[in-house]
């Protein structure tokens, strides 16, 4: 089955666990009742066109047809100013808009071309779709991984990120999304070599940066995730919905009202 068609069925991904995981009732309002997000912020627009650039430069690298920068550039304006035109309900940041984002786009494309390593990794897969089976679980999990590559030794999987600051060690090395794709790597046919994993992450700070991430997993890693997973699909299907209220995206959550709602709504009492 393609993903398209696994999506439409019972599953789980990478996105749909730590949405659980950081606050279960908005997955609910997401995931459940299907309710539209009350808006969608710059962060994840420009974070998706970056995506896109960067799967469009390393197609073109898998083809041994590297363009200039110029054309680099020009990628972005373009998906960008379209993707803006196509969510009217986009939410800037205070001190952020369609132009000033723009040229942060460029700064960080500019950075990454001039600091990216040239490493000399073989392309072999962009948005390379996977779906496994865990033992206990009677739903896939499924996702799309960035960019797959690889030297005489290793395969090296990769997650393009957009932030606005660097990442510490510790999140790096208990990422849950890079567990399931060594995971996923290693049940579609990547485990006959060194599965290595990294993030490629392009930093918006006033100066931009880049900077890549290596780590590697452990059978342990693997243990307690899917320990983890079991959890919450075991409370997904059990209906068990709590609002984190608490945490620090409850500022910038696109289901706040909604949640306000939940909260002041009657409860019926058995």
């Amino acid at each position: 089955m393609t993903l398209e068609e696994l999506r439409k069925n019972p599953h789980l991904s990478v996105s749909a666990i730590n949405d659980y995981c950081d606050c279960s009732l908005s997955y609910m309002f997401n995931r459940v009742e299907h309710r539209e997000p009350e808006f969608v912020s710059d962060a994840l627009v420009f974070g998706i066109t970056m995506h896109r650039v960067l799967e469009r430069l390393y197609q073109a690298k898998k083809r041994r047809d590297i363009p200039p920068l110029a054309y680099v550039l020009e990628w972005f304006e373009n998906f960008w100013i379209r993707a803006v035109e196509d969510t009217p309900n986009i939410q800037f940041k205070e001190g952020e808009n369609v132009q000033s984002l723009l040229k942060k786009g460029k700064d960080l494309l500019a950075t990454y071309w001039k600091d990216h390593p040239q490493d000399g990794y073989r392309v072999l897969a962009t948005e390379y779709e996977f779906s496994f089976e865990i033992e206990g679980l009677d739903v896939p999990i499924i996702g799309v991984i960035d960019l797959i590559e690889a030297d005489t030794e290793n395969f090296i999987i990769s997650d393009f990120k957009t932030s606005s600051r660097a990442y510490a060690s510790a999140e790096i090395d208990k990422s849950l999304q890079l567990t399931l794709y060594y995971m996923a790597a290693k049940r579609n046919g990547f485990g006959d070599r060194e599965i290595l994993l990294r993030f490629d992450c392009l930093i918006k700070t006033k100066t931009p940066k880049f900077e890549q991430y290596y780590t590697v997993r452990t059978e342990e890693d693997e243990h307690r995730a899917i320990k983890k997973i079991r959890q919450v699909w075991s409370g997904i299907q059990k209906g068990v919905f709590i609002p984190n209220d608490t945490g620090w995206k409850c500022g910038y959550c696109s289901y706040k009202e909604t949640c306000n709602h939940w909260f002041l709504q009657e409860e019926e009492v058995a």
